[in-house]
């Protein structure tokens, strides 16, 4: 029979085996799982490649859009742009008082202004206190090339500037009403020839009511 100490010693080399062995089993198990994180890692940039080629494929395999949807035209079409009721005389001008002066009768009016140092010329709309277009012999541009800023030919310089411009804002018919005692001085006259010659109408055609439509129609219809 075994005495006790060969029991016991017997019993620690038996736990040391063990111990071993359990090392042994664990240290198989972590390399194990680094494994299979460094095949998942190496996996995981082919999978996101596959993916964006899915994609691309996908896009590229849609339809262009056909032609014939973007000419596609709303039958119903409402036209908000007052500018052609202004042209066919057919808005609505604000007629004010009559002892007012200037009339407030127009779509636009011109105002030329002449003072000490500066000429310049405003068109402004019914429908606005501001002007819509302006020309002075204040911009540099004016003023590099004039002797002088308030003589005849700077009028007549800013009269062929702002008829250029009114041409390409399609503004070509305002009424102009110079103060009688300066209309016949040499730089209003001036201003409203280069005005004319820039292919400006210094006047409006008169409105035309509901009243005088049927009569226009038959004029039209008529032989």
């Amino acid at each position: 029979m075994l005495s006790e100490c060969q029991r016991w010693r017997w019993a620690c080399h038996v736990h040391e085996v063990n111990t071993a062995e359990e090392e042994m089993a664990l240290t198989e198990l972590n390399r194990s799982v680094r494994q299979l994180l460094g095949q998942i890692q190496r996996c995981r940039p082919v999978v996101a490649t596959n993916q964006t080629t899915r994609c691309l494929s996908q896009v590229a395999s849609q339809p262009e859009p056909s032609a014939d949807e973007n000419e596609a035209v709303n039958p119903t079409f409402m036209n908000r742009n007052p500018r052609n009721l202004e042209q066919m005389a057919l808005a609505v001008k604000d007629r004010g008082w009559k002892t007012t002066w200037p009339h407030r009768e127009f779509y636009h009016r011109l105002v030329f202004s002449r003072t000490q140092h500066h000429v310049t010329a405003q068109v402004f709309s019914s429908s606005s206190p501001f002007p819509v277009l302006t020309c002075s012999t204040t911009e540099w541009a004016l003023r590099k090339e004039l002797a002088s800023t308030r003589c005849v030919a700077a009028c007549q310089a800013v009269g062929e500037v702002l008829a250029r411009r009114c041409q390409q804002a399609g503004i070509t018919r305002m009424v102009y009403r110079a103060i009688p005692w300066t209309f016949r001085s040499d730089a209003v006259q001036s201003f409203r020839t280069a005005m004319k010659e820039g292919g400006i109408t210094l006047s409006e055609p008169r409105r035309k009511t509901l009243l005088s439509l049927p009569a226009l129609c038959a004029g039209l219809g008529s032989p």
